[in-house]
């Protein structure tokens, strides 16, 4: 059975893709029209946290993830999944799960911003390398022969552009921009969810086939980027708010985009396009849960989640 991972192909076509993209950009760009200049000043008050942040993001989440791929030695393009999964910058609606959680929101709100900008040479950066120390998925890129700036074109035109063009608008027109970003955001979710649906609705039978192994591997690779976050910021000395936002930051992840590029460079190769649809199922799951969690209990209920 997992053999036939490799070999399947999800149903999906051209208009589908184009609504996906058009979602994350909508989203992309309502998140732009929050941001403001003063969310990366943060960033050089709060060195440590940020950088920590960063550093469980771009290279600790992928070193957990080879070792893991390594452990459960899954299909090539399983693999190959994880891997861009684990390239990708942090989902916008760990902000959300932050400040739900009574974490440190303005840390969160740096920290997928900074993720988002540099996520264009980053995320091709990122996959390249840490897939190419895997064989099987080393074996697996070099037959599909990637162009690596194609596909820093395609992140650029998703998420770059659309956070340049929101942060003008936010600077130049901020009463429009608030009002603005109160709509697109409820409704560029609602597109996207709806593609969700429809992409499973499409796919069921091929979901129904291979749910049992991939939600396992989805499971462990999630926890493992949960802990990467909360690790690291333990490690750091990190304050308790500062630790909830960098496991939440960590743990939440753009499989949106990792979705566009396996559509749009790997033709729906069955193991990445089901990886990362599942994964853009279940971290809601697990973030909501957790944040939820925390957002119930105090530091002294729970003394493993204290501060230092």
């Amino acid at each position: 059975m997992q053999e036939a991972l490799d070999t399947s192909k999800l149903n999906f076509n051209q208009d589908s893709l184009l609504l996906l993209n058009l979602s994350l950009a909508i989203i992309m760009f309502g998140v732009a029209l929050d941001l403001k200049s003063t969310d990366f000043r943060y960033i050089f008050q709060n060195p440590k946290s940020f950088g920590l942040g960063i550093l469980s993001q771009f290279f600790f989440l992928p070193l957990l993830t080879l070792i893991l791929v390594n452990i459960i030695n899954p299909p090539p393009s399983v693999a190959l999944g994880m891997f861009l999964v684990a390239a990708c910058p942090g989902g916008n609606v760990s902000n959300f799960m932050t400040h739900l959680a009574k974490g440190n929101t303005a840390l969160s709100v740096s920290l997928t911003a900074f993720s988002t900008a540099f996520s264009i040479f980053l995320t091709p950066f990122n996959f390249a390398l840490w897939a190419g120390f895997y064989g099987p998925s080393a074996n697996l890129l070099k037959e599909i022969s990637l162009s690596y700036f194609e596909v820093f074109q395609t992140v650029a035109l998703i998420l770059g552009l659309p956070l340049m063009i929101g942060m003008y608008i936010n600077s130049r027109y901020p009463i429009w921009a608030s009002k603005a970003t109160s709509i697109l955001k409820p409704l560029s979710i609602l597109i996207f969810a709806g593609f969700v649906i429809i992409a499973f609705i499409g796919n069921y039978d091929l979901f129904l086939k291979f749910i049992g192994l991939i939600f396992l591997w989805v499971l462990a690779h999630n926890f493992v980027a949960l802990f990467s976050g909360f690790s690291l910021a333990k490690i750091g000395g990190l304050n308790l708010a500062d630790t909830k936002t960098l496991t939440i930051e960590t743990g939440i992840q753009n499989s949106g985009l990792a979705l566009v590029l396996i559509f749009t460079y790997f033709e729906g190769l069955g193991g990445m396009a089901i990886i990362a649809a599942w994964w853009g199922i279940w971290h809601i799951i697990s973030g909501m849960t957790i944040s939820s969690i925390w957002m119930r209990f105090s530091s002294s209920e729970i003394p493993s989640f204290s501060e230092k």
